[in-house]
């Protein structure tokens, strides 16, 4: 089974390419999804979240606040850093699991979507690392575009590395600052490398 961990900076596009990956044939194990379900209420991990930022980041139902909790870690590098430290090994677990059983089911090939590869994993771990990439700008006025203020955007932004950093330490890049169907085609040209790689991977 081929390994592969998909990332790109937040507003760059990822998501759309992590669904045509799923509709090509891999297997996709979301980060996102992930965080959402080790944070259900009656988790370990909510608990701990709850106990380090306070019952204001819940809900009165016992689910996660996340607009609240992302309003007292945005701009706050300890916060985020405290969070980040219940949350990614809670993650870490789940996703071994999901590892595990894809190559007991023989898939071919497996996607892990990591908004924060280089951040908080090693890329070494994967046999290929595809960024998708866009402008800093074009980003901001994503985001801008999905209701958030300026203020939010950028320290969104400036919670993850620059994708310059980036670009040197990955496999395979996906830029995207054209039309969605630009983006397509460019997801399409990664994805038949990646099979190629799958179909030489030692059996």
């Amino acid at each position: 089974m081929l390994n592969v961990a998909l990332t790109g900076n937040v507003a760059a596009g990822k998501s759309s390419v992590a669904r045509w990956f799923g509709r090509w044939g891999a297997t996709i194990i979301d980060s996102d999804a992930l965080v959402r379900e080790v944070q259900q209420p009656g988790t370990d991990t909510l608990q701990a979240i709850a106990r380090r930022f306070g019952s204001n980041v819940l809900r009165p139902d016992g689910s996660l606040n996340r607009a609240a909790l992302r309003g007292q870690v945005l701009g706050d590098d300890n916060a985020l850093t405290a969070l980040n430290e219940i949350v990614h090994p809670a993650v870490q677990l789940r996703r071994s699991a999901l590892v595990r059983e894809a190559k007991a089911r023989g898939d071919k090939i497996l996607i892990n979507d990591i908004p924060l590869l280089f951040e908080v994993l090693d890329p070494e771990e994967f046999d290929l690392v595809v960024l998708v990439d866009a402008p800093v700008q074009t980003r901001r006025k994503r985001l801008l575009g999905r209701g958030l203020s300026a203020a939010e955007a950028e320290r969104l932004i400036a919670t993850q590395l620059p994708s310059s950093d980036k670009r040197s330490r990955s496999d395979i890049i996906i830029d995207n600052d054209g039309s969605l169907d630009d983006l397509k085609r460019a997801a399409r040209i990664a994805w038949d490398r990646i099979a190629e790689h799958a179909a030489n991977a030692p059996q």
